[in-house]
């Protein structure tokens, strides 16, 4: 007597058999989402590759009828042209003064805002973070002539701190709503179970909560470096004088010669170059700690 098995495995080969031909049905999908995902690729580097190549390029060539896609026979002559012209270094050092302060203090009191807007409940919060979502729909252009005379009551004028503290007061509205999603996302009881080791509030917060709050932190700051160190209608207003300008301000420079002359829109693309040089730093620097601290500081020890 022979002993046959029960059949389901010829089902199981009918499956194994469609998965194939499912995938095969896939495949033209995901291949045409690719090949979108790269045309919205090119074309979104397309202008900075553009900047960079005309750049290279002397300024006979960037206004002949004939696009020059390829930088061929292109040298440094731009950039040491903008270089020797000698406001490069000294608006770069203002608007690095400017931007690591604002950041600092915009990153200070969102954090401090967004803990308690997530962790405490008090009269007035919902109104609170009303009027924080309301803030980001006044116009900066109609708040000009009130900071102008706000910082020239306190002499805010041409100073550093004066510029500093109307960029931290431009993003730290959109900062905190930023923190307040981290913040919110961070379980309570991670830093109940380390007070009941035995550690205070404070501490629990440094060693337990601070270090998963580190992306938050990060991707924060980007976004409010990248708003004051491209901003240009605050310091248009508070920064008059020529020694003081910012490099959105000294980029200006080179576009305000064409009513004596030709643009050099060489220079003035090697000059775009330069002041996207420094953001592209940052990014390098923080771009390795976005994800650090994302669960280091969850277990005492």
């Amino acid at each position: 007597m022979t002993l046959t098995k029960a059949g389901p495995a010829a089902p199981a080969r009918g499956r194994t058999a469609a998965l194939p031909a499912a995938r095969r049905r896939r495949r033209p999908g995901r291949t045409v989402a690719s090949i979108v995902a790269l045309v919205v690729a090119l074309a979104w580097v397309f202008p900075v590759y553009w900047m960079w190549s005309s750049a290279l390029l002397p300024n006979r060539r960037l206004q002949s009828f004939t696009p020059s896609f390829l930088p061929t026979g292109g040298s440094l002559d731009n950039f040491r042209g903008v270089l020797e012209d000698g406001g490069f270094f000294s608006a770069l050092g203002m608007s690095l003064s400017v931007t690591l302060l604002a950041v600092s203090v915009c990153l200070l009191f969102a954090l401090l805002a967004a803990l308690a807007v997530s962790r405490y409940r008090f009269r007035g919060r919902t109104s609170f973070v009303l009027a924080v979502l309301l803030v980001q729909m006044l116009p900066a252009e109609g708040l000009f002539i009130a900071q102008y005379k706000l910082m020239q009551g306190i002499g805010g004028l041409e100073s550093v701190w004066g510029v500093s503290l109307l960029y931290a007061a431009l993003v730290v509205p959109f900062t905190v709503w930023m923190l307040r999603g981290f913040v919110a996302g961070i379980p309570v009881d991670l830093e109940e179970a380390a007070m009941v080791d035995g550690l205070s509030r404070t501490r629990a917060f440094f060693r337990v909560t601070f270090p998963l709050l580190a992306p938050g932190l990060v991707a924060s700051g980007v976004y409010a470096f990248l708003q004051c160190w491209n901003e240009f209608t605050i310091a248009l207003v508070i920064l008059q004088r020529e020694e003081n300008t910012t490099l959105p301000l000294w980029l200006r420079s080179f576009v305000q010669a064409s009513a004596t002359r030709e643009v050099d829109w060489g220079q003035v693309m090697a000059a775009s170059s330069l002041v996207a040089v420094p953001v592209i730093v940052f990014f390098l620097l923080v771009q390795g700690r976005m994800t650090s601290g994302l669960v280091a500081g969850a277990v005492k020890g």
